[in-house]
């Protein structure tokens, strides 16, 4: 079983869902970002970083990462995350490579 967090934008966030659950159904221990239940909420500074804290926090705790790239978008953020788990030497899985 891999520890597997996934990445991407979440405007993808219907991609990220359906991948989490094929890859659970395959017996891996997903960890997804987390979303925001609210149209339109407003999350201040402080809470935008806690958040990016515990996404990191995924990435450490993982074998590899799972990058939602649909048509090849990967955007800042994700590079960033990108960059922050070949550092610590995770396994890079794109979501263009799996389906």
């Amino acid at each position: 079983m891999k520890i597997i967090t996934i990445c991407g934008s979440l405007k993808f966030q219907e991609y990220m869902m359906k991948a989490a659950q094929k890859l659970v159904l395959e017996g891996n221990c997903v960890l997804t970002p987390t979303y925001s239940l609210k149209e339109n909420s407003e999350i201040t500074i402080e809470q935008k970083e806690k958040l990016k804290k515990a996404h990191l926090k995924r990435i450490e705790l993982s074998d590899s990462i799972l990058v939602i790239n649909v048509n090849n978008y990967i955007g800042e953020h994700t590079k960033l995350e990108i960059e922050y788990a070949k550092k610590l030497g995770k396994e890079i899985i794109y979501y263009t490579d799996i389906i």
